[in-house]
């Protein structure tokens, strides 16, 4: 059964001073994971969990994070100069992009990040935006193709992805990039997402702990990274087995052990990228029930939509729903939890058992911590809603204000239409 972390008496009292919809994160819930996280790779002196920045990138949390030596997988200029803005060194930087803009790539260099190099044919583009000369130090993304699979059932298709290079095209590129001045290495790769299973990164980390030997023999560079990214998922459904972090490290560490030791590479660090398994379950969205429908089906509308949590209506992605107050009552009644886009995909739930839901009630919308708010968009003109900190004392205070009409009208501001919308919303 899944809990929620916060009380139906704190959740009235924040919507009392910051009303629903909005997002609401477990402090004391995140800080314990990282620290978690870093106790499973102890083992690896150079270990370092870059935080996806585009799971979730409030300032406030990244700064948490930072605190446990967290770094930032960037994918953009804006993450870029958030985590630039935050005071992160480029060795706490990752960019890891695709498809890149020459700007982008400039400023990753000129800040000092560590360049992910998508595919061979960015080398030059690379080098020509950094001024005519590589970093000393870059990563090269790889992509085995084929489909990749777990005993566990769980499968993905790397050979359908657009991301990374073959194998022929990284030991090339390593030597592309060696003649070309860059003189130590990493090692990059994402198979499958969102795994529940403990094998995952055992098994990813064995193939690139293969590859880094062959390539260590073919080219002779200098590898001091292999970067599992992400991929490690959480218990969406409450029936699932979470991950055990601690038990996922050390299978990293026992094919470590079998792998790099012997070849004489111990010294390489592992980096991850984990951003669902480092935030998600320690963000939810708090949403009231203010209309119910009788047709063909049972329908509780909430004041949240998909503009606020998009992975329903996107992905048919499931979100556990705990009604706050009714934690105990049967699940004796079948609801679509509905938001108010015009889209019929507009959903939190579909033939959901829940308790009986009365107008006024708060729903707490599980898991939303990463991929959620930072998913979120403006179609029907809705507006980004209030993201809260809850500390673990009990104590709340927000770490960024809902938007305002005046804030999507901002971009309108060479119309004329923009002064009238300006008088009809200032108060």
């Amino acid at each position: 059964m899944k809990k929620a972390f916060i009380t139906k008496e704190k959740a009235e009292e924040i919507a009392a001073k910051f009303p629903t919809p909005f997002y609401v994160y477990d402090e004391k819930g995140m800080r314990e994971n990282a620290e978690a996280v870093k106790k499973a790779f102890a083992w690896n002196p150079g270990f370092r969990e870059y935080f996806a920045v585009k799971a979730n990138p409030n300032p406030f949390i990244l700064d948490i994070l930072k605190e446990y030596d967290c770094g930032m997988d960037c994918s953009s200029l804006i993450e870029l100069q958030i985590s630039k803005a935050l005071d992160f060194d480029g060795a706490h930087i990752m960019f890891s992009s695709n498809d890149t803009p020459f700007e982008e790539y400039a400023y990753a260099n000129k800040i000092g990040a560590i360049i992910n190099l998508d595919d061979i044919t960015h080398i030059d583009f690379c080098e020509k935006a950094c001024g005519g000369r590589l970093p000393e130090t870059m990563s090269c993304r790889f992509n085995p193709g084929g489909v990749f699979t777990l005993s566990n059932g769980i499968m993905d298709n790397p050979g359908d992805a657009k991301y990374g290079m073959t194998r022929e095209q990284i030991a090339e590129a390593y030597k592309i990039m060696m003649s070309k001045g860059v003189k130590h290495f990493g090692i990059h790769a994402f198979l499958a997402s969102n795994t529940v299973t403990n094998e995952y990164y055992g098994k990813l980390a064995s193939q690139l702990f293969e590859l880094a030997v062959e390539l260590k023999k073919e080219t002779g560079a200098d590898i001091k990274f292999i970067n599992l990214s992400g991929g490690v998922g959480i218990a969406y459904k409450p029936d699932q087995t979470p991950n055990d972090i601690a038990v996922i490290g050390e299978n990293v560490h026992k094919v470590y052990e079998e792998i790099l030791v012997p070849a004489g590479m111990d010294d390489i660090s592992i980096y991850t990228e984990m951003g669902r398994f480092m935030m998600a379950p320690y963000g939810a969205v708090v949403t009231r029930a203010i209309h119910e429908k009788h047709i063909y089906k049972e329908y509780i509308g909430v004041d949240a939509c998909a503009a606020n949590l998009m992975r329903p209506a996107i992905y048919g992605a499931y979100h556990h729903i705990t009604v706050l107050g009714k934690e105990d009552a049967a699940c004796d009644h079948k609801y679509d939890v509905t938001g108010s886009l015009c889209e019929n995909c507009d959903k939190f739930a579909i033939d959901r058992n829940l308790p009986e839901i009365e107008m006024g009630d708060l729903l707490f919308i599980h898991d939303a911590g990463a991929h959620g708010y930072s998913m979120g968009y403006n179609y029907n003109g809705r507006l980004h809603c209030a993201e809260i900190l809850l500390a673990a004392d009990g104590s709340f205070k927000k770490i960024r204000r809902a938007e305002t009409p005046m804030d999507y009208y901002a971009t309108f501001n060479e119309f004329p239409i923009y002064e009238k919308l300006k008088a009809e919303n200032v108060k």
